[in-house]
C-alpha cells in the first residue's frame, strides 16, 4: 500500500522528527506560535521549504487534534523562512471554522469537512471564491482509559456507546467482563469524559459510535457532544488530563495525546484479534477512504466499520480550510508557503513519529496541486 510505504519513509527521517515532537506553547496558553529570529539564508538554503515572498504574522486556528502537528511543523518552517511568524490557536474545529468564515485567520483546522452553511458564509470572506477542505493529517483516535490493576482492555463499538451514553456506570459491569475474561476490573464507577468545545473529533468518534452501533447510539453525529450524562473538558489536551488524573477515567483523543502512561483501549470488530491504536492500524481505514468533494475541494469519506485484521476503526482526517480564491493579499504568499511545506514529502514525513499518519499519495498529490494554485 502506497501510505505504508510514506510511513516507512517517515520513520526513517527520525532526526528530523526529534526536533519537531517539542512543544512549542508558551506559558499558559495554547497557542502554537514561531517567528525566525533564529533562522537564517543557510538554514532555507539548507532545506526544501520555499519561502517565496512569505513575511508577517500568519494567524490560523481550530482543530487541536493536529497541535502535536503544527508545533513540528511551525518549528521547521520558521527556522527556514525569514520574516515569518505563524500563530495556531488549538481552540477545536468549530470555534476554527467560525474564525475563518469571520475574517480573522488566514486557515482554520477542522477534523471534519465543511457543511454546506459554513461553505455559504466562507463566501463572505473569500471573494469570488469559497472555503474548501484540503485533508493534510491522519490518524487514529484513540481511547484512553485509566482503571487501577487493568493495564489492557478490549472494549467493542456497543459497550463504548452505552459507556459514553451512562448506561454502563462501573468497570465490573458484565459487558466489559465479557470482553476482558482475564482482566481483574475493580468495583469502580466509571468517570467519562467528551469535549466541552465543538470539536471534530467529537464529530469522528461519534460517527464511528453512529455507524458501528445504531442500535446502541441514538444520536445524530456532530462537533457538540449530545449524549447523557458524563463530565466535559476543553480540547483533546484537557480530555488527556482528565484521563492520567482521575481513576476510573475514560475519553477520547487524538494517540498523538496517549503519553506519560496513559493506555488505550483495543476495539473489538469483526476481525480476529481486538484492533491496538497505532499509526499503523489506521492507516488501512485511512487509505479506504474515498475524495467526495468536487472541485478543488478535497473533503473525504472514512470507513469508520472496516473488518479487516488490522484496520483500526476510529480515525480521523485533519483538513486546513482555506479560501480557493480571495485570500488576503498580505497573508496569501506566507498561508501558500506554509501550506504547501506541510503538504510536502519533508512535511508529511514529521508525521508518523509525532503519532499521526501522512496522507496517502494519490490525495497529498491533489493537495499539493490545489495549495499552489490558490489565489
Amino acid at each position: 500500500m502506497k501510505l505504508q510505504r510514506m510511513n516507512r519513509r517517515a520513520l526513517a527521517l527520525g532526526a528530523l522528527a526529534v526536533s519537531g515532537a517539542l512543544a512549542l506553547t508558551a506559558c499558559g496558553s495554547d497557542d502554537t506560535g514561531g517567528n525566525s529570529s533564529g533562522g537564517d539564508a543557510s538554514a532555507a538554503a539548507n532545506s526544501n521549504i520555499k519561502c517565496d515572498d512569505a513575511k508577517g504574522q500568519l494567524q490560523a486556528s481550530g482543530s487541536s487534534a493536529q497541535k502535536n502537528a503544527i508545533d513540528a511543523w511551525v518549528k521547521q518552517y520558521v527556522a527556514a523562512c525569514n520574516g515569518v511568524q505563524i500563530n495556531y490557536n488549538p481552540t477545536g474545529s468549530g470555534a476554527g471554522i467560525t474564525a475563518f468564515t469571520q475574517g480573522q485567520t488566514a486557515f482554520a483546522g477542522s477534523d471534519s469537512a465543511l457543511k454546506p452553511d459554513e461553505v455559504e458564509a466562507s463566501k463572505k470572506v473569500c471573494k469570488d471564491g469559497q472555503a474548501i477542505n484540503l485533508p493534510m493529517v491522519g490518524g487514529p483516535i484513540a481511547v484512553g482509559f485509566n482503571v487501577p490493576g487493568v493495564d489492557t482492555l478490549a472494549l467493542d463499538a456497543p459497550t463504548l456507546a452505552k459507556i459514553f451514553d451512562s448506561q454502563i456506570t462501573n468497570w465490573n459491569d458484565e459487558a466489559i467482563a465479557k470482553l476482558n475474561p482475564d482482566a481483574k476490573l475493580p468495583d469502580l464507577k466509571i468517570q467519562a469524559f467528551h469535549r466541552s468545545d465543538e470539536s471534530g473529533t467529537t464529530d469522528n468518534f461519534t460517527k464511528y459510535l453512529k455507524d458501528a452501533a445504531p442500535d446502541d447510539w441514538k444520536y445524530e453525529p456532530g462537533k457538540s457532544w449530545e449524549a447523557k450524562g458524563g463530565q466535559s473538558a476543553q480540547g483533546s489536551s484537557g480530555l488527556a488530563g482528565q484521563v492520567k488524573q482521575t481513576a476510573g477515567a475514560i475519553s477520547y483523543f487524538e494517540l498523538s495525546y496517549a503519553k506519560d502512561g496513559i493506555k488505550t483501549v483495543d476495539i473489538k470488530t469483526e476481525a480476529a484479534e481486538p484492533v491496538k491504536a497505532t499509526v499503523e492500524n489506521a492507516t488501512a481505514a485511512i487509505g479506504a477512504a474515498k475524495v467526495v468533494g468536487t472541485g478543488k475541494d478535497l473533503a473525504l469519506e472514512l470507513d469508520y466499520t472496516p473488518s479487516a485484521d488490522g484496520a483500526y476503526p476510529i480515525v480521523l482526517v485533519t483538513y486546513e480550510v482555506v479560501c480557493d480564491k480571495g485570500n488576503k493579499a498580505e497573508s496569501l504568499p506566507a498561508t501558500k508557503s506554509f501550506l504547501n511545506y506541510i503538504a510536502s514529502e519533508d512535511g508529511q514525513g514529521l508525521l508518523a513519529d509525532a503519532g499521526y499518519a501522512p496522507m496517502p499519495t494519490e490525495i497529498i498529490t491533489k493537495v499539493r496541486e490545489t495549495v499552489s494554485g490558490l489565489s
